[in-house]
């Protein structure tokens, strides 16, 4: 049950920070947020595995990993003008 916890925490922190890390307006809500920032934390992590790298650098693929998968959500609600 504590892995559960430090999984769905690292994927609410991941999640977030991708958020924020790409501008703009992303109309998804929570549970999105959650199954983005999972995704991310989880290919982040087998990424910073394989390769070697420390907590740093994993956690940084992890947020580039996030905000790609955000960044659909917010160049699809940009204004067209």
């Amino acid at each position: 049950m504590d892995s559960f916890l430090s999984g769905l925490f690292a994927a609410v922190v991941v999640g977030v920070v991708a958020r924020i890390v790409v501008r703009g307006y992303q109309p998804i809500g929570c549970i999105v947020t959650i199954l983005i920032g999972l995704v991310g934390a989880a290919a982040g992590f087998w990424i910073g595995d394989a390769a070697g790298w420390g907590f740093w650098p994993t956690f940084a693929t992890q947020i580039v990993i996030g905000a790609l998968l955000v960044l659909p959500f917010a160049i699809g609600t940009r204004d067209r003008f």
